[in-house]
């Protein structure tokens, strides 16, 4: 076992992913309404936060989410050039890629960050998007980041009271494809 790993529990066949969704007001939530309006069946996962528009979205928002223990992130917006600010869904696209890199370095799978432009007409494609970012977030399992930090805090006080940490590998999530990949742990400095 490796400290980003889950200790094995009886709760561990149970477990579903808590995915949070930021979702634009007047193309995404409208297409999520039109899904349950329409009665269409989609995973029950998501816990949708209703904004103005997708540009509105902080990268802060996506960071607190993680940290709070979602599993994964989903931001829904306007197609492109179809936005009602004229330029929010762009201003989000910049976010984006510019989180997407942030989390890579972080050690979170690509796979739990995920931008989508949904029409209002779109009910389907929600159902689609909502269902398949489920089932990829199940295959990669929980996050657990919020354990992950109380053992950091733990290794971090363990280095200030001049003990040397574990050098046992850490496992770090990978691409989906390629699974967890290990890397080593380097012992503080002494002073």
């Amino acid at each position: 076992m490796n400290a980003s790993s889950p200790p094995p529990t009886a709760d561990a066949a149970a477990w579903t992913p808590r995915i949070i969704a930021f979702f634009c007001n007047w193309c995404t939530y409208t297409a999520a309404d039109l899904a349950g309006v329409s009665r269409m069946k989609y995973a029950a996962n998501t816990r949708t936060v209703r904004l103005m528009c997708s540009g509105r979205v902080d990268p802060q928002f996506i960071l607190d989410a993680f940290a709070k223990g979602a599993d994964g992130v989903l931001i829904g917006g306007c197609h492109p050039n179809d936005c009602h600010y004229a330029e929010g869904n762009y201003k989000m696209l910049r976010r984006y890629r510019l989180l997407r890199r942030l989390l890579k370095e972080m050690g979170i799978a690509e796979d739990r960050f995920r931008l989508e432009w949904i029409s209002a007409a779109e009910g389907d494609k929600v159902r689609s998007v909502i269902d398949d970012m489920v089932r990829k977030v199940t295959a990669l399992g929980p996050l657990n980041l919020p354990r992950r930090f109380g053992d950091w805090s733990r290794e971090l006080a363990g280095t200030e009271t001049g003990s040397r940490p574990s050098t046992a590998p850490v496992v770090v999530e990978g691409p989906a494809s390629s699974g967890p990949r290990s890397a080593a742990a380097v012992p503080a400095a002494s002073s």
